[in-house]
């Protein structure tokens, strides 16, 4: 029955990992935590039992602009569904009502605010409702990245409603997230299904910041005519980057709280639409977006926690097919976090440094990337290699003689007495003549100039890895660098850290900017890659796409994925039945579309 619904509406053949587990609970009408990825399928386990189910799925989504992504979504794979919410007037919303009453929607996207108010209660327990799905479902937890207290009283479905399941699905949720989401929502013995949090398909790098412009342009010359965010730290930033990016030919456009409403809805419907490349936004960006096709996500700053780095890179390559990502990021980007909560004047939420310390120690660290995600949300990642990360792909260099150097850093610092920062440090291993030096008789100390032969940015980042790994913390206002009882190790020759420093640019990148380990691993790790694909069709199928979705007037990716057209442009479906079996086509696709899109292949074929 599963399977069937699947296939008929979705087009696809099989399940995505717990997908079926996680459908099942929801036919059982059990309750369910569901943990999967970004891109891991997580809507298709409620929706495809709402199928199969008698009655009407309600689903709370956060968003408007989310909730009609999805209902524009399942209307297009021919599931009747709909949403209320404020963008409605009175009568939309009635029109709504009326298809309840007559038992002609299987899904409603509703706000959590909007859902708990007594009238839609009463109004449910009217309706003949099948099952509550509960989307980003961190947010109901104070120790999520996200948190709303709006959330909080979806408490009282469990109350009201008793004997149905109540199912909350969230991409990003550490274990004590997971545990918190069941207590609030007040589930009684809920399946708990966490998915693997490792996304193959990205491949993640980090660098340190200091060419911003330089740095960015080459993701985007790698990515010409692709879609893909860029995160700024503020919104002067992003205006910034935004004016100078456009003014060198780049497609952009700026998002951020700072913007009209009608500003921000139409640089959002431009990037949806495809009809521009780059979105340059803060974090408020992306949660309302179930875009498929981002190819690539590059942070300009460092975020404030693994978890929104998590959900904001994975909004990346959610149709499966590769994607980059790349974090720039400045050691002063922990104090601009530390700075917006002082001027907050109020204490960093609960948690907030832990989460800020364990971003910073990720920017710096010497582990693959990949495995330091999946570690810190609870998993170990198997293998040696991930294959997909600047790491393991070799585009970093190991420094040979790392516990020698370490000692040199950690040795100046004492001699220092602990009393000044990283910037200051790297210059007196480096031998600088600055005026400070000299007013404090640090030319004298047996360890300047140690570390001359290296740049200023190769001993600061060396600096920051020994921060990241916990050998060094900094303290205060100003950061001043301390020794910890780990760095104590490291001088006894007790512990050997792990520096990195960049590779050799220019035998480690092509042309593009991209190193051939990093394109070859794109091939392996990708869940489709190009090989077979006719490329110039693919680019005439892409501009059916965006013709179709706009007369529509829904977004690109909702008539096909990017995955499904490189099938077509694979496959080259002649017939309805060779078109029905392309990844992602379902019955009601194929009526709509087939003929078009088969029409446009046989010419190109010269059938």
């Amino acid at each position: 029955m599963l399977k069937e619904a699947l296939k008929k509406f979705w087009g696809y053949d099989g399940f995505r990992p717990l997908q079926e587990e996680a459908m099942r609970t929801v036919l059982e009408r059990r309750d369910s935590v569901v943990i999967l990825p970004t891109g891991g399928g997580k809507s298709l386990c409620y929706q495809v039992p709402s199928i199969c189910l008698p009655g009407l799925a309600v689903v709370v989504s956060p968003l408007i602009s989310l909730m009609k992504d999805q209902v524009d979504a399942l209307r297009a794979c021919g599931v009747p569904a709909a949403y209320i919410n404020s963008s409605q007037s009175p009568e939309e919303r009635r029109a709504v009502s009326r298809s309840i009453e007559q038992g002609q929607l299987k899904l409603l996207y509703i706000a959590p605010e909007r859902l708990v108010q007594p009238k839609t209660l009463e109004y449910l327990v009217r309706s003949h409702v099948s099952l509550f799905a509960i989307d980003e479902a961190h947010c109901i937890s104070e120790w999520g990245h996200d948190f709303r207290p709006e959330y909080r009283e979806l408490s009282l479905l469990k109350r009201q409603f008793p004997q149905l399941g109540v199912h909350a699905f969230t991409a990003t949720a550490t274990p004590r997230v997971r545990e918190d989401i069941a207590v609030q929502l007040g589930l009684a013995d809920p399946v708990r299904l966490v998915g693997s949090f490792d996304r193959p398909n990205l491949i993640y790098r980090v660098e340190r910041r200091d060419r911003l412009v330089e740095q960015i342009r080459k993701v985007l010359d790698q990515h010409k005519q692709e879609t893909g965010i860029i995160y700024c730290l503020t919104r002067r930033d992003g205006d910034t980057l935004h004016l100078t990016l456009s003014g060198l030919g780049y497609r952009t456009l700026p998002y951020h709280a700072g913007l009209s409403d009608e500003e921000r809805h139409r640089n959002q419907d431009a990037f949806v639409g495809d009809r521009v490349d780059t979105i340059i936004a803060t974090v408020a960006f992306g949660m309302g977006i179930d875009k498929s096709n981002v190819r690539y996500v590059v942070h300009a700053g460092m975020p404030k926690s693994l978890e929104n780095y998590q959900q904001e890179s994975g909004r990346a390559g959610r149709d499966g097919l590769e994607a980059d990502c790349l974090l720039l990021y400045s050691a002063g980007d922990v104090a601009t976090w530390k700075q917006r909560w002082g001027r907050d004047e109020t204490p960093p939420p609960d948690g907030a440094l832990e989460s800020l310390d364990a971003m910073s120690a990720y920017c710096v660290g010497a582990v693959c990337r990949h495995k330091a995600l999946t570690r810190y949300f609870g998993q170990e990642l198997a293998g040696d290699s991930c294959g997909a990360c600047d790491l393991c792909l070799g585009q970093v260099d190991t420094v040979p003689d790392s516990l020698i150097i370490a000692q040199k850093i950690l040795s100046s610092v004492v001699r220092q007495q602990e009393r000044y920062g990283g910037d200051y440090t790297a210059l007196v291993l480096r031998g600088s003549q600055d005026q400070r030096i000299m007013q404090n008789g640090h030319e004298r100390l047996s360890t300047y100039g140690l570390l001359a032969q290296e740049s200023q940015r190769t001993v600061r980042d060396w600096i920051e890895q020994l921060a990241g790994q916990g050998y060094l913390r900094k303290v205060g206002e100003y950061n001043v660098l301390e020794v910890t009882p780990l760095g104590r190790q490291v001088l006894r020759g007790q512990a050997t850290p792990r520096l990195l420093k960049p590779a050799d640019i220019d035998e480690k990148r092509t042309k593009t900017g991209f190193s051939k380990a990093s394109s070859s691993a794109k091939a392996s790790v990708a869940a489709e890659s190009w090989e077979g694909v006719d490329r110039p069709l693919f680019d005439a199928l892409r501009q059916l796409r965006r013709k179709l979705a706009d007369d529509m007037g829904v977004p690109a990716y909702i008539v096909f994925s990017d995955a499904s057209l490189r099938d077509m442009a694979r496959q080259r479906p002649q017939t309805l039945d060779e078109f029905r079996k392309i990844r992602g086509v379902g019955d009601r696709k194929t009526e709509d579309f087939g003929e078009q899109f088969i029409e446009l292949i046989a010419e190109s074929t010269g059938n």
